[in-house]
């Protein structure tokens, strides 16, 4: 049984939940600054985490969808 919880873990925790500004910037061909300027402007759910901001992943597909 503790093989089939540690690969339940893994699979759970291999679901990447946020995004890094310089991910964003990298997928919209941006400029991390630019990207920085995105999540000022509350389009998408962000959080702060020390002196890193994340990005909610589902907010951002979301967000993304809309604009096509």
């Amino acid at each position: 049984m503790a093989v089939e919880e540690t690969n339940l873990q893994i699979q759970a925790g291999s679901e990447k939940r946020t995004y890094s500004v310089q991910e964003i910037a990298d997928i919209l061909q941006i400029s991390r600054s630019m990207a920085y300027n995105l999540c000022r402007q509350s389009l998408f759910k962000t959080v702060k985490v020390g002196k890193y901001v994340r990005i909610s992943k589902s907010s951002f597909d979301d967000w993304l969808d809309s604009k096509n």
